[in-house]
């Protein structure tokens, strides 16, 4: 995510960071690489105007130019500067309603709408234990009702039965009645869109917003469409009273234009990216976050909360019990480690929360983490039950028999048994408290401010 611009800024203030004392031209010269460095992400240009001038007047003030290191000073007003531009602080569902609590989702035919609406269905029943109920008053398209009836199996929410040629509103009228009924907590209406805008979808979702009274109407768009993304979020904004607005495929997006235009060009916050594919890939938007994650410094509060979230805590606190009993890590315990990881999802936006993630992942530009896993989880799935609790036993002949049973050459069982070692003497050392020496080793290589709290 946003790739592009955070290699151009980072590069740009790594010059700086060494610096005894920053002069007048050096800043300049900062501003104008930060500059071509936002309009090449496709940066609405009062944006990019506005934003440097605060850079630069912070800059030359004596906050950086009397700092005993006034390249981390510059590194710091760049980012708060970033998080300020990106909407300051993560704004949330608001849900204080009487239930239903109805959320509106608008947007252009094809930004991801009806996926969006999924996602966000899972992520109010998993995250805030919700009771969703979800309808599509898309009655143009019978294809676009079937992908909601799918999605909403998917996500295991109820889905309100719509059909093409029935009046939009009196869907979204029957749906809100029957979610009262049913004591549901939310209900989500997702919109018909078109590929442009036009007048009549204006008004239909007009009239949608008049009828049900939504306490959310948010607008999806495509982040990859650039400012053009914040241009057509402030038409609707000028004709519905928006309340946020979700970015969809930002892990496609590698220059992130709309993401720092949406707030300025519309006044409206972000308030979800989505990052994948997957019906998981929806993260709230925490403008500090993000700037830390393109400014190349991670996000590890975001990684450990989705780690919370998606690890099962149960198998872990069973591994990490039978480590502290001093009983050998085996083949089965790597698997499971295996199946946690493809839980955990898209790797590479786990990467992206590692400090110096973006490095991590041009490195692994080639390597597909995910495709690695299966072909792993089938080796140790050919493997007896003996095999897999003693690897010891596996020699050259039983490599053979386990690389034909999944289909493999046996290079590819020799390659896992060395990764299977390596996580092996990694379990080992944190069996004897490595953990915590790991854990600070992290924490010494962030930059000041980022540390665990009480350092």
């Amino acid at each position: 995510m946003f790739e592009n611009l955070s290699s151009r800024l980072t590069r740009t203030l790594d010059a700086l960071r060494g610096q005894g004392r920053l002069t007048e031209d050096q800043v300049n010269t900062a501003a104008r690489e930060l500059r071509m460095a936002l309009l090449e992400a496709d940066v609405a240009l009062p944006v990019v105007r506005e934003f440097i001038e605060k850079v630069k007047a912070r800059a030359v003030g004596t906050e950086v130019a009397e700092s005993l290191t006034p390249g981390q000073s510059m590194l710091r007003v760049v980012q708060q500067e970033l998080t300020a531009t990106l909407g300051g602080t993560a704004e949330p569902l608001n849900l204080r309603t009487q239930p239903p609590a109805v959320i509106l989702m608008a947007g252009l035919q094809g930004s991801g709408k009806t996926t969006t609406t999924g996602k966000l269905a899972l992520r109010l029943r998993e995250v805030d234990k919700k009771k969703v109920i979800v309808v599509s008053c898309d009655v143009y398209r019978p294809a676009a009702i079937e992908q909601l009836r799918v999605v909403a199996g998917q996500v295991e929410v109820e889905w309100f039965p719509s059909k093409v040629g029935e009046s939009p509103v009196e869907i979204a009228k029957a749906a809100l009645a029957h979610a009262k009924l049913q004591f549901a907590d939310v209900l989500i209406v997702d919109t018909a869109g078109r590929l442009g805008i036009d007048e009549e979808m204006m008004l239909e979702v007009a009239a949608l917003h008049a009828a049900l009274n939504p306490v959310e109407t948010l607008f999806v768009v495509d982040s990859m469409t650039g400012q053009d993304a914040a241009n057509t979020a402030k038409a609707f904004a000028d004709r519905l009273p928006l309340t946020g607005v979700i970015l969809t495929k930002t892990d496609g997006d590698s220059r992130g234009g709309a993401a720092l235009s949406v707030r300025h060009v519309t006044g409206k916050p972000v308030k979800f990216i989505g990052v994948g594919e997957k019906s998981g890939a929806l993260e709230v938007f925490h403008p500090d976050r993000i700037a830390a994650r393109i400014l190349g410094q991670g996000d590890m509060l975001g990684l450990i909360e989705e780690a919370t979230r998606k690890v099962d805590t149960e198998a872990a606190g069973k591994l990490a019990a039978k480590l502290k009993s001093k009983k050998s890590f085996d083949l089965e315990d790597f698997r499971q480690q295996m199946a946690q990881m493809e839980q955990m999802g898209d790797m590479a936006s786990m990467l992206e929360k590692l400090p110096g993630g973006a490095k991590l992942q041009a490195q692994m530009k080639n390597v597909k983490p995910e495709k690695e896993i299966k072909r792993a989880v089938a080796i140790i799935n050919s493997m007896t039950k003996q095999e897999r609790r003693f690897p010891d036993l596996i020699k050259a002949s039983r490599k053979k028999r386990i690389a034909q049973g999944a289909g493999l050459e046996v290079q590819e069982v020799n390659k896992l048994m060395r990764q299977f070692d390596q996580t092996k003497e990694m379990m080992k050392k944190l069996q004897g408290g490595g953990m915590a020496k790991m854990m600070r080793a992290l924490a010494g290589r962030m930059p000041p401010g980022f540390g665990p709290p009480g350092r």
